[in-house]
């Protein structure tokens, strides 16, 4: 059984590693993430930059991956620590996505097993997937009922009906004092949100990654509709 724990130990560190390193080398944008602890591989501390022309432009959204010790066959955990308002997010923070639910076959819940988690998927993904569903919730299985009914209400309204967009840009506003106070400067612009930076490879930087949500030809074309989720259409497809 300890030989068994062990071997699982061994290959979850040497998954993360890999995908340490090749964050470093294919560098992303829209996330900055760190070790909580530099001795533990299993604890990240995300933080994300609110993409333009969305509702949550501006902002500084801070988050926790906890990853199992049997990473990749099992799906990590992702909990904001930033006071969230969203159909997809408990109060305590933890998000309800199906990318991050085991691979079992469960009717009841609605979601096929190609939708959950498999050994394929990665921080990337998973990054990539929570940015998704900030912008486009899924209101058919909502994990906050109240913030689902709010959301509809604005979307279906077309952005008349407030409370919901008002909701998000109070809670943008409040984390610009912690971006402040972590030194961090919050992209707000497209030119700055897709600026494609390779980390440093100097312990100080080394622990820096951003996420894939722009292409260059976005950048060349000057497109901004294209690259960024647009507030106006947000969420008017359920996924």
């Amino acid at each position: 059984m300890a030989h068994h724990s062990t071997s699982h130990v061994a290959s979850s560190q040497k998954a993360l590693m890999l995908e340490m390193k090749s964050l470093q080398e294919e560098p992303v944008e829209g996330f900055k993430i760190t070790l909580v602890d530099e001795a533990d591989l299993y604890n990240w501390e995300v933080a994300i930059f609110g993409p333009p022309n969305t509702l949550y432009e501006g902002g500084y959204f801070k988050a926790r991956i906890k990853f199992p010790i049997d990473y990749p066959y099992s799906p990590p955990a992702f909990r904001f620590l930033t006071k969230m308002w969203h159909p997809n997010i408990y109060e305590n923070g933890d998000v309800c996505i199906s990318i991050l639910h085991p691979p079992v076959d469960d009717p009841q819940s609605g979601e096929l097993p190609s939708e959950r988690w498999n050994p394929t998927q990665n921080v990337r993904t998973i990054l990539l997937s929570v940015i998704s569903l900030l912008n486009e919730p899924n209101t058919f299985s909502p994990a906050n009922v109240d913030a689902s009914v709010m959301y509809r209400k604005w979307r279906d309204s077309k952005g008349k009906d407030r409370e919901y967009s008002e909701i998000i840009r109070k809670q943008v506003m409040a984390t610009k004092a912690e971006a402040e106070r972590d030194g961090v400067k919050v992209p707000t612009t497209l030119a700055e949100y897709c600026v494609r930076t390779r980390a440093p490879a100097t312990d100080e930087g080394s622990d820096l990654f951003y996420d894939d949500y722009c292409d260059d030809e976005d950048l060349e074309d000057d497109n901004d509709e294209d690259c960024c989720y647009d507030e106006d259409d947000s969420g008017n497809e359920e996924s």
